[in-house]
């Protein structure tokens, strides 16, 4: 470098130094509000509600960083305004209801960030129907928070759009998060275990576009206390909520089903890994249209994916590239569920999934005549009483079956009258019935 390129270079470097040595504080970090010159104080055991509310209110107006202390704060019926950034002191700043109520609202709010707090719950489930209440809202996060301990709800969301990302939800009375209506909801990277009745719920009014991701979660240990026969037990319930994403989720140990669709479109279940679960592992049931469940693997189970309801709407499906495995002959909370690998009734390519070790059918289509265009083609079944079942009863609509691998079946392609069989070799006796057609 000659002299005068590296006397340039030095006046430049000399300039940026004073523009920068010149540039406003504020240009760099946000001013931040301690809210115990406000008189806030932890571990006091008295209701810091109005303390903290002003003190929300003034952090806001002045756009600054509300900063919590250590320690353990009481404080009800928060109302968070717009535009503003909540932090705690990661693991120790825990917030609690004063009076048993919910301890936080955004209502009609935008642009709240809520980082590195733990919401603790107290009380009754009728005092307390949640923890946090987000409403009629947008662009609102959750960051590494924690809420634990709530008689009944964690989070309860309706008409909003919230981000969830690496929080923790343990001890749960009902759900973790029950989302209502919402403007799509991103829930990532969360550890959610022991609750009472769900996991995650993705509900809507009405059918209708949600738009909601689910990925990355580790969910565990959900309970059914509410009863019923479906409704709980779940560790993702989705219900007349469209085009939902659900993906790369680790979820165990549920009373009922690791993933549930009911009456949902264009939904997509795709690299989840489902554990024990007591009843169907993934179901997509009644009104569905167009769901993709692909590369999930399913370890014990009652049923393992279910693709049903025919008589309801239930049609249009992808199933493959599964590995499901380890069936129980019978389910300890549904005595009605039967020992199945893979189960569809309409519209269903069934292709490219590993089926092993099923005490009874590794893959059925159709139940009765509830059977319509279902496609069984390249799959590996192996150690299952029956390899492939399919509907021959009266009414039953077509199926084509081929090019799939099947060992260690006492039986290898059957013929189904409801739960009986009436033909023992379908791949011989193919050409008396209709609505079967073996490549």
């Amino acid at each position: 470098m000659n002299q005068t390129a590296f006397a340039n270079r030095r006046q430049v470097l000399a300039g940026a130094i004073v523009l920068a040595a010149g540039a406003p504080i504020s240009a760099h970090a946000q001013s931040v509000l301690e809210p115990s010159t406000l008189g806030l104080t932890a571990n006091s055991g008295l209701d810091q509600s109005a303390v903290l509310q002003r003190a929300l209110d003034l952090a806001a107006a002045a756009g600054q960083i509300l900063r919590l202390p250590a320690g353990n704060i009481l404080a009800s019926n928060l109302i968070f305004p717009s535009n503003l950034i909540v932090e705690g002191v990661p693991g120790s700043t825990v917030v609690s209801p004063a009076d048993g109520g919910i301890i936080a609202n955004i209502v009609e709010r935008n642009s709240v960030v809520l980082r590195d707090i733990i919401f603790a719950g107290a009380g009754s489930a009728q005092q307390t129907p949640a923890l946090l209440n987000i409403e009629r809202s947008a662009t609102i996060a959750l960051e590494r928070c924690t809420l634990r301990d709530a008689p009944a709800t964690g989070l309860r969301i309706f008409d909003a759009a919230v981000t969830i990302r690496d929080c923790s939800f343990s001890q749960i009375g009902d759900a973790a998060v029950h989302s209502m209506d919402s403007r799509g909801l991103i829930i990532s990277g969360n550890r959610i275990t022991h609750c009472g009745n769900a996991g995650i719920r993705i509900w809507r009014g009405e059918n209708g576009s949600d738009g909601s991701i689910i990925t990355g979660n580790r969910i565990a240990n959900i309970d059914w206390r509410g009863g019923g026969n479906g409704q709980n037990g779940n560790g993702i319930n989705v219900f007349w909520a469209d085009e939902v994403v659900i993906a790369d989720n680790h979820i165990a140990d549920c009373a009922f089903t690791a993933i549930r669709l009911n009456s949902t479109n264009n939904t997509q279940v795709s690299g989840n890994i489902c554990m024990r679960s007591g009843e169907v592992a993934i179901f997509s049931e009644f009104g569905f249209s167009g769901s993709i469940i692909a590369n999930n693997i399913i370890d014990g189970a009652a049923t393992g994916i279910s693709i049903t309801n025919l008589d309801s709407g239930g049609q249009l499906a992808v199933c493959s590239g599964n590995i499901v495995r380890n069936i129980t002959p019978a389910s300890a909370v549904n005595p009605d569920t039967i020992p199945i690998g893979i189960f569809a009734e309409a519209e269903t390519a069934i292709t490219g999934n590993t089926v092993q070790n099923v005490p009874g059918v590794a893959i059925a289509a159709g139940y009765g005549s509830f059977l319509r265009n279902v496609m069984i083609s390249g799959n590996v079944i192996s150690a299952s009483t029956i390899g492939i079942g399919v509907s021959v009863a009266e009414g039953a609509g077509t199926v084509l079956i081929g090019r799939n691998a099947i060992s260690g079946a006492d039986k290898a392609v059957v013929g189904l009258a409801w739960s009986d069989v009436v033909e023992a070799d379908l791949i011989a006796n193919a050409g008396r019935y209709r609505n079967v057609t073996i490549d």
